[in-house]
């Protein structure tokens, strides 16, 4: 059926749950999971001639957020390996995250994504979450929403 999976996580606690959820699902079809983090890009300064002293660099930013990146990739990592799993992670940098998810899912190969209705936003019951809507509208391969009940 389904042989490479995406997941996409952005370490919120929805996200997790989504994440275990497709775990369990990749393990039932022995698929493979490559699991994707989606950072912003560095905002350079609205003044460049003028850096405030307290903000980050370019560099700073990008090892703060590959550090974040790791620290929420982390317990997908462990329970792949806990579950038998073949498993990749990566961690990427763009401003549309949708955008990113779905081209992530072409360049590693993957024909299912398994994502959440919502992640750090959280919101409604009712309505989708703002990057899911994105990605069901770009993605040319299949998307399971997967929704958490309770939370």
């Amino acid at each position: 059926m389904y042989s490479r999976i995406l997941l996409p996580t952005d370490g919120s606690e929805l996200s997790h749950a989504c994440v275990t959820a497709g775990l369990e699902f990749a393990q039932q079809l022995k698929a493979e999971v490559v699991a994707v983090f989606v950072a912003s890009n560095y905002q350079y300064p609205l003044y460049v001639d003028i850096v405030p002293p307290n903000g980050p660099t370019e560099d700073e930013y990008r090892e703060a957020m590959q550090a974040m990146a790791e620290n929420y990739l982390q317990p997908v990592r462990e329970a792949a390996a806990a579950a038998g799993l073949a498993y990749q992670e990566v961690i990427q940098f763009n401003d549309s995250t949708a955008r990113e998810i779905v081209h992530t899912a072409q360049e590693y190969g993957c024909d299912l994504i398994f994502m959440g209705s919502h992640g750090r936003s959280g919101l409604g019951q009712f309505l989708l979450g703002s990057v899911t809507t994105k990605v069901l509208s770009l993605c040319l391969i299949p998307v399971l929403v997967h929704r958490i009940k309770h939370h």
